[in-house]
């Protein structure tokens, strides 16, 4: 039927391009059972991009089935070449041995549009005040306090004189390198951040 052979050519292509992208990887070669070998390819150069993705995204994005995308994910986790860990109710995956702890919960919360939101800002502005940040993302104060607790709880930031940013030059890197994979906050901020953030070593 010409509309499944077109949901199917789409599959196809997506995993394509991902599969290119993974092609370096340590998957390469990797026996699949599954119904397309392009599949755990895909995967890896996916989540090389888009580390920190939650099961569904990956699965959506990939326009793979659910039974299919974790028949991969279980196969690529036993061969070691990802990793995966709780935040929350997501498990998120990422490369193997490519981010620290700081980082693998960094990309978590950077995933969050709230939380992602008062971490560009913050990089953009040190001195913004919980109003101000709820003002420029759209939602209330509260909001602003409830993500500022739960940024602090996980390490991310510090509340003892208004809000300060843990590793600002870690969390500015990611920000930028992933800009393409959080949204157009991200992009927006990247395609400016080497004229609008400075911090001293």
């Amino acid at each position: 039927m010409a509309d499944g052979e077109g949901v199917d050519e789409s599959k196809r292509a997506t995993l394509r391009r991902f599969a290119a992208l993974g092609a370096a990887s340590p998957l390469v070669g990797l026996a699949d059972t599954g119904s397309d070998s392009r599949a755990p390819d895909a995967i890896a150069g996916y989540l090389s991009r888009t580390p920190g993705a939650h099961f569904s995204k990956i699965r959506d994005d990939l326009k793979l089935g659910t039974g299919e995308t974790q028949h991969h994910l279980r196969t690529l986790l036993t061969e070691d070449a990802i990793e995966s860990e709780r935040d929350g109710e997501y498990r998120r995956f990422f490369p193997a041995d490519r981010f620290d702890t700081f980082e693998r919960t960094a990309l978590g919360y950077l995933r969050r549009e709230t939380p992602r939101g008062m971490i560009i800002a913050l990089l953009e502005d040190p001195a913004a005040a919980a109003s101000e940040l709820a003002e420029g993302l759209d939602v209330s104060t509260p909001t602003v306090s409830k993500h500022a607790a739960r940024l602090e709880a996980a390490g991310l930031l510090r509340r003892e004189d208004g809000y300060e940013l843990r590793e600002p030059e870690t969390l500015l890197l990611l920000v930028v390198r992933y800009a393409d994979s959080f949204g157009p906050d991200a992009i927006t901020f990247a395609s400016h951040a080497d004229e609008r953030v400075s911090y001293d070593s």
